[in-house]
């Protein structure tokens, strides 16, 4: 007897195989050895013993049975199975243990239990065929066993000593009976075998597909196979479903030929069909659970099944037993991907969207995460009229925070269904400004918000599709214009007073780079007027914040602080303004160190980031001014460890969380100065070549090049060019513009 459905092709598994093949060879020696072989559904556990095996001796005595949930209820059938043990076996031993099982269930008393006695006929059958020949003996999915099978097992797993028997056994990992684990407990207690099969890695799957298809596979058939999630079975029933519906172009490589890359109708079936390990409502909640996505929460699930949590216990705790959930922090997910896409493809799509509108609409009632609720909308191919727009607009900060392209998609289509004029568009068309925004599409922004000014009429909803307009066009490169954006939006005299000091903040801003420092100033008071006069606490911060930067170039940094302090009071822990916050909080550090107030500065920096970790805001200005206060402090090692351990040597990491070339000219400096002060030149000069190469483009890269320039002129003096040295120092050392805030002193 042996496994069916077996696999033609073998790849990696290495290690494991050396496990079985040493028992294999221990056996051929006359040893016994019992192996544990666990591992999720289609893992390979089966195909696993099955390689290991062939290179055993023919002339061996072998079993081979699998359980499976009917079979539990018969005592003894897998064992039964696996020796061959029926009245007609050609085999007289076999045949006698088949007779006394027979005989003794018609003449034991009431009440005498017959699987105590069949269990110890099979254990001297089995010790009947060691003495004759070396046995294997192999029991498949031992979850599912009965009672009386287990205890066969466990007692030759316990004789093995005694015996020329390789006895092995395959499980899932979350057995469902106490049997089950006490036996696994024993096996490794004696020193068996236990193996446990992970996922095959992407390598071992490029060549399974290789193997079966006789080309590499390409990019679109690879992530295909990715979702298989590194099971070889499923890895090999979707090549083979592909293969029959002609759905693989062959060639040099083997590439998907389907729409959308869905999963053919087969492997779905195949898929689904491995629900029949779970009750019915087990795989009705299943099937719900599809609909949320590849994560969900209890709670959630809940709301879609109108349930209570408490209700969906034994059918999750069943899902995760069976291997199809898996827990993953706080949500529940499918342990494949294509589980979860094969139950969702099985639902015909005018049924998928439905309920999807559906779940949306109960989530949103429940109060759910508004991420869940937009994904719901979003399969469900657009908000539907009424309670979904005004839901829209409500979410939309939380949405644009969180996942802004989502976002933008749910407003626009919303918006294109929205008739034209009335104030529910114009909030339609500044959360999608907000949204565009969050997700970078600066561009599209300055189109939507100068198409939507042709026809607002409200002065509040104007004014902030302005401010949203200078916004994109600051973030898009085109300051110039923002400024001309700006000047029209303060012409109206019906311009609300938020409006009024929000825009002259952001002019502020603006103006120090185009009008000089004293226009920025001046602008900055009357914002911080309008602000509080308005009594818009954003406003007043960033006039405050405006007044830190030009206080901070005019030397006056005592001021400066007493400005951020109070703006840092005024925002306060308030999510809204994070962003606002953030900045704050990296300036005070900042000032603090001009005003050799180190230790104050320390936590300061400390401050700053436990806000960023706190609120999730990305802290790329806190890890370069991290690094800049460790190397005033002396603190170089701590300073490089600021800035990664890879990123000294690994410009194409830094740049992946470092977009900002303020912060890049400041990171390759740093790097380079200390590297250059240890004499560890190569550093110096792949992290000077980086630096140099980037363009001095504006102000604030004119003020974070000095650590660059430092580095340049210490490697220049280290080959002995002197003069150039000096002449590099000399010009870093130059009386700058008023605008400018380098820190001269510091290098002095």
């Amino acid at each position: 007897m042996g496994p069916t459905g077996l696999p033609s092709h073998w790849v990696g598994r290495g290690q494991e195989l050396g496990v079985l093949r040493t028992a294999v060879a221990a056996l051929r020696d006359g040893a016994g050895s019992v192996v544990w072989v666990e591992g999720e559904p289609g893992i390979g556990k089966s195909a696993l013993v099955a390689e290991a095996l062939a290179g055993g001796d023919p002339q061996w005595d072998s079993g081979w049975a699998m359980a499976d949930q009917l079979s539990g209820r018969l005592p003894l059938r897998v064992m039964l199975d696996c020796l061959g043990v029926r009245t007609g076996s050609p085999d007289p031993r076999r045949a006698r243990a088949a007779g006394l099982l027979r005989d003794w269930r018609h003449e034991l008393p009431v009440g005498w239990d017959v699987s105590a006695t069949g269990v110890e006929v099979l254990v001297t059958l089995v010790d009947e065929l060691c003495a004759a020949a070396p046995v294997v003996l192999v029991v498949d999915d031992l979850q599912w066993a009965d009672e009386a099978s287990l205890l066969v097992w466990h007692q030759l797993a316990a004789s093995i000593g005694q015996l020329r028997l390789l006895l092995v056994g395959t499980c899932r990992p979350a057995p469902l009976q106490p049997e089950v684990q006490q036996a696994r407990a024993a096996v490794a207690r004696r020193g068996g075998a236990v193996i446990t099969l992970a996922r095959l890695p992407e390598t071992d799957v490029t060549d399974l597909v290789t193997a079966i298809i006789g080309a590499p596979p390409g990019d679109g058939l690879r992530r295909l196979t990715a979702q298989a999630a590194g099971n070889p079975l499923y890895v090999r029933e979707l090549i083979d479903a592909l293969v029959r519906e002609q759905a693989v172009q062959a060639g040099p490589v083997a590439e998907v030929a389907l729409a959308g890359e869905q999963l053919p109708v087969s492997l779905a079936g195949m898929l689904t069909g491995r629900l029949s390990s779970v009750s019915p409502e087990t795989a009705q909640l299943l099937r719900a659970a599809a609909l949320l996505g590849g994560g969900f929460t209890a709670v959630d699930l809940a709301v879609v099944l109108r349930q209570p949590v408490s209700a969906l216990a034994a059918a999750l705790q069943e899902a995760v037993a069976a291997g199809i959930l898996a827990e993953a922090g706080t949500e529940l997910v499918f342990r494949h991907q294509l589980i979860r896409q094969a139950l969702y493809e099985g639902m015909p799509l005018t049924l998928r969207t439905a309920l999807h509108a559906e779940a949306a609409r109960d989530l949103a009632a429940a109060d759910a995460d508004a991420l869940s609720v937009a994904q719901q909308l979003s399969a469900a191919g657009g908000p539907e009229a009424g309670w979904a727009r005004e839901w829209l607009v409500q979410a939309a900060p939380v949405l644009a925070a969180r996942a802004p392209a989502l976002a933008v998609e749910l407003l626009q289509r919303e918006l294109n269904r929205t008739p034209g004029g009335g104030e529910t568009r114009d909030r339609l068309v500044n959360s999608l400004l907000w949204a565009q925004l969050a997700a970078g599409s600066y561009e599209e922004a300055v189109r939507q918000a100068s198409w939507a000014l042709a026809v607002m009429t409200d002065a509040g909803q104007r004014a902030e599709t302005y401010w949203m307009l200078a916004h994109a066009q600051v973030s898009a490169g085109r300051g110039d214009d923002a400024i001309i954006t700006i000047g029209q939006a303060l012409a109206p005299a019906d311009l609300p007073g938020k409006w009024q000091a929000r825009l002259l903040a952001l002019l502020s801003m603006l103006e120090r780079g185009a009008s000089g420092f004293a226009v920025a100033d001046a602008t900055a008071r009357q914002a911080l007027a309008a602000a509080e006069s308005a009594g818009d606490r954003f406003a007043t911060a960033h006039a405050l914040t405006d007044l830190w930067l030009t206080d901070s170039i005019g030397r006056d940094h005592a001021t400066a602080l007493g400005h951020i302090d109070r703006a840092l009071r005024i925002l306060g822990d308030d999510p809204e303004h994070a962003d606002l916050r953030a900045v704050a909080l990296d300036a005070r550090t900042f000032t603090l160190q001009n005003l050799d107030q180190w230790p104050q500065a320390e936590l300061a920096l400390g401050q700053a980031r436990e806000f960023a970790l706190r609120t999730g805001q990305p802290d790329r200005a806190t890890w370069a001014n991290a690094a800049v206060l460790r190397y005033w402090l002396g603190q170089w090692d701590d300073a490089l460890a600021e800035l990664g351990s890879d990123a000294a040597d690994s410009p194409g990491l830094m740049y992946s969380f470092l977009r900002e070339r303020w912060s890049a000219l400041l990171i390759h400096g740093v790097t380079a100065l200390i590297a250059g002060h240890r004499d560890q030149r190569s550093t110096a000069a792949r992290q000077l070549q980086l630096g140099l190469a980037l363009p001095i483009e504006n102000v604030t890269d004119r003020e974070n090049q000095d650590f660059l320039v430092a580095a340049h002129a210490l490697a220049l003096e280290q080959r002995g060019e002197t003069g150039p040295a000096m002449a590099v120092l000399a010009a870093a050392l130059l009386p700058r513009r008023g605008d400018e805030m380098t820190l001269i002193h510091q290098w002095l």
